[in-house]
């Protein structure tokens, strides 16, 4: 099977899987308050896929990056949160400059770049260590505000089995392990393109 059909299959399935509908998830919604679970998102609308060839980690003019809509679609992070109960979080993002701008915009706590975040889209052999690394850092995270990770498309499924449209994330249970309890699909846009 090509990857160009692996990846329409993904995506097919991952459509097929619905948003869970704030009033319909208010027991993940608790969980990611109580610190019983955290919530990882892909980062907001920036179109295109995968990076292009010229990409450097240090300079966004060589990255895909958000567009308006994008940034609006961050944005809708902090109302909807508070809406939930949530002001205030602990932030870790990937290093692409979609993710820290997603981060950044959503205003609810300091962003740290977080490695083990970043997209393997490129170099799919690192995906395995990669998750490894994110459970390990998660699980070792203390008590305290709840915990954002804003991420990739290719590691959310990684970790979740889910292939979440821009913007969306997924509230997983803790402890993180390789089969962990996703506990709600969630966004604040439901209309979210999912390039």
């Amino acid at each position: 099977m090509t990857f160009r059909a692996i990846f329409f299959a993904l995506f097919s399935f991952g459509l097929s899987l619905p948003l869970v509908a704030a009033e319909d998830s208010a027991e993940a919604w608790e969980a990611l308050r109580s610190g019983e679970a955290i919530l990882m998102m892909r980062h907001a609308l920036a179109p295109g896929m995968g990076d292009p060839a010229r990409f450097e980690l240090g300079d966004c003019s060589t990255q895909r990056n958000l567009n308006d809509e994008g940034r609006a679609q961050a944005r809708s992070w902090k109302p909807f949160l508070a809406e939930h109960g949530i002001d205030e979080a602990r932030v870790y993002s990937s290093q692409w400059c979609r993710c820290m701008d997603t981060a950044t915009e959503m205003n609810v706590g300091d962003v740290t770049g977080w490695p083990p975040l970043n997209s393997f889209f490129q170099n799919r052999s690192e995906g395995p260590r990669q998750t490894r690394e994110i459970i390990e850092g998660v699980n070792e995270m203390g008590e305290g505000a709840p915990i954002i990770l804003v991420s990739h498309q290719v590691n959310t499924t990684a970790l979740t089995g889910v292939y979440p449209a821009s913007n969306e994330g997924v509230i997983i249970a803790l402890p993180l392990s390789e089969s962990p309890e996703v506990l709600a699909r969630v966004s604040p846009c439901l209309q979210c393109n999912s390039e």
